[in-house]
């Protein structure tokens, strides 16, 4: 385990091993699709497509939109998900609509006034493309804009390419599922929080399991990675969004991510989001590590704004091929106060089921209550089989 923070301006390959090829930059494959038609693209910062630079085992990119304008393809149109098309938006804020300044293509937000296109924003599109980074954690909303733009384009009879992308978490299936009466958009399908699948595989699981409204299929084309699978590393070049800074970050997310529930923070506000926790209210005879939240780049009000929190460390924790409850159990455990960690709602959506906060709070063991979630584990992991691209 690297004990440092990854560069996302460069990816590093070893030259002896097949370099992975994403979808976005097999433009042999699907250029043919989108000639002489109108379209649109789902993209944020994530979309592009890698350039080799003269420097051995370096690659630099360029933004698909601006790539496919130069290769004269007809983009009219571009969709933005959670954090904008450009990335600086904060979690969870409205993303207006607007005209992009480099390319004067109009932006319609799908994480603003609605979350899935109306037939009039789709109007007059041949193909929609989709093209962002996930990282295989349901509650990353990227997912969700994903079925409410397949359920649209289903509708409205328009097909969606998807460029896939490997999932950094892709590795293994972990947490509890989601429990359909707490369906929302940080969770939509009854899945398990770690879901071990790429965007391309999920959309297909998203077809076959006729999870879309009234159970309509969409036309979807898939670009699968090459030289990829489940248990093959991939360090994410570009930030997947704001507040998930490198390779740390993005592992720990299926972890700490629980915290955007709580009334603790998770590094928000920092220079190491979701790589260290902390609360004023946390004790600080056990908690030694502490650091004061401001405002900064993707957190303008992060929880305990200019409040001293004490907390843990996490930056150079090794991380296995899990999910662990340790550090918000820990947390619930020596609280000053119990009753100020849970939000109880918002927990309940990123957890997906109302039964982990009872589980934490009725003094479980972290065995005992991953022993609940093996059923429903099992079972996903055939169904998953079903729609898998790679081994």
């Amino acid at each position: 385990m690297k004990k440092k923070n990854i560069d996302f301006t460069q990816e590093k390959h070893n030259p002896t091993e097949s370099p992975i090829i994403v979808g976005a930059n097999q433009t042999e494959s699907y250029l043919p699709l989108l000639k002489s038609k109108r379209v649109g693209i789902v993209a944020n910062p994530t979309s592009v497509i890698f350039t080799q630079e003269p420097t051995p085992g370096l690659k630099t990119y360029v933004h698909i939109v601006d790539s496919l304008l130069a290769l004269n393809i007809n983009i009219i149109k571009v969709f933005s998900p959670e954090h904008g098309f450009r990335g600086t938006a904060d979690a969870g804020e409205v993303v207006k609509d607007g005209v992009d300044v480099k390319t004067n293509i109009p932006i319609v937000s799908l994480y603003g006034n609605n979350k899935k296109p109306s037939p009039e924003q789709l109007e007059g599109l041949d193909i929609v493309i989709f093209d962002i980074q996930d990282v295989g954690v349901r509650f990353y909303t990227y997912i969700s804009t994903m079925h409410y733009i397949m359920e649209a384009c289903a509708e409205a009879n328009i097909p969606v390419l998807i460029l896939d992308r490997p999932n950094p978490n892709g590795h293994y299936i972990d947490g509890p599922t989601l429990d359909p009466k707490n369906k929302s958009f940080l969770g939509m399908h009854p899945i398990p929080l770690v879901h071990g699948m790429t965007i391309g595989e999920y959309a297909q699981m998203i077809n076959g399991e006729k999870w879309l409204k009234n159970e309509i299929q969409c036309r979807i084309t898939i670009i699968p990675v090459k030289n990829y699978n489940h248990q093959t590393p991939y360090s994410l070049p570009v930030r997947p969004s704001p507040n998930l800074p490198n390779d740390q970050a993005i592992k720990l997310y299926p972890s700490l991510g629980l915290f955007e529930g709580t009334n603790i923070n998770a590094g928000r506000g920092t220079a190491y989001q979701f790589q260290c926790y902390g609360a004023p209210f946390l004790n600080k005879e056990t908690f030694t590590f502490n650091y004061t939240p401001t405002e900064n780049f993707g957190a303008k009000n992060p929880k305990h704004k200019n409040e001293l929190c004490y907390g843990e460390d996490l930056r150079n924790e090794k991380i296995s091929g899990k999910m662990s409850l340790k550090w918000i159990m820990k947390s619930y455990w020596n609280a000053n106060d119990k009753s100020l960690v849970f939000n109880t709602a918002n927990f309940t959506k990123h957890a997906g089921t109302d039964k982990l906060q009872q589980q934490i709070e009725a003094g479980l063991a972290e065995e005992d209550i991953r022993a609940t979630w093996r059923e429903d584990i099992e079972a996903f992991t055939k169904v998953r089989k079903q729609y898998l691209l790679y081994p």
